[in-house]
């Protein structure tokens, strides 16, 4: 029909409905466990690459090339499957090859990989001057409202937690701070600076980069207690949880 022009139908379009939600435009990527069976966003998940030698290793940054292989369970749940051998076969079908092997200690590796991931991301935050240390400066900005995230070191004091906590809520902040699950000398080491006990974020795009790669690491240790919505690893996603197939 003349003065007529025809919609074309895109792939993965639907002419007059809305697209799903995994394909709109800006949304992200989903990708499946391949021990539960739930999905999930690809930064709510681990991926695992396989190398040319076959051996599975952490690629918690998404960066590594070829087939990816995705899990959104804790590492108790990952070391349940992989006993009863279920985790070799899941990666086996993931991969599409058998020439898989899988480390025994796959699990650790990829805790130290997250814990890696967060202390990397703390120091790029503390270059771009997106952080403070040191209690004094913390509880002065803290009561002004310019802290967005705080964390605490695990062998920080409790009378020094609750103060800046305080101050914080003061600030019209978060009930408490988060315990870092590891001592000062590890912060120390990984912002380059001596005797870090407690950090403050002060930009919120920072904070959330910290608070996720935070969660992440939390979620698939297993010490979920005090962590905001939005903490990584499938909700529900436990042991008991991962499918017999």
């Amino acid at each position: 029909m003349k003065g007529r022009t025809r919609l074309r139908k895109l792939p993965n379009e639907t002419v007059g409905k809305k697209s799903p939600a995994r394909l709109r435009e800006g949304s992200e990527p989903e990708r499946k466990c391949i021990l539960s069976g739930t999905h999930a966003g690809r930064d709510d998940l681990i991926r695992l690459a396989l190398g040319p030698d076959g051996q599975v290793a952490p690629d918690v940054r998404a960066r590594a090339p070829g087939r990816g292989a995705w899990i959104g369970v804790d590492r108790a749940a990952l070391e349940a499957a992989q006993a009863k051998g279920k985790l070799k076969g899941a990666l086996m079908r993931a991969f599409k090859t058998n020439a898989v092997m899988v480390p025994d200690d796959l699990g650790q590796r990829i805790e130290d990989a997250l814990k890696k991931a967060v202390l990397d991301r703390l120091g790029l935050e503390a270059r771009a001057g997106n952080l403070l240390t040191g209690s004094e400066k913390i509880e002065v900005a803290a009561r002004r409202g310019e802290v967005h995230l705080l964390l605490h070191a695990s062998d920080a004091g409790e009378d020094g937690r609750r103060k800046l906590d305080q101050a914080w809520r003061t600030g019209d902040g978060e009930a408490a701070g988060l315990v870092f699950p590891e001592p000062r000398p590890i912060l120390s080491l990984a912002l380059g600076r001596q005797n870090v006990v407690h950090v403050a974020l002060i930009d919120s795009a920072a904070a959330a980069r910290v608070r996720h790669a935070f969660n992440r690491w939390r979620a698939f240790i297993g010490t979920n207690d005090g962590l905001s919505a939005g903490a990584a690893i499938v909700p529900g996603a436990s042991a008991v949880d991962v499918n017999e197939g």
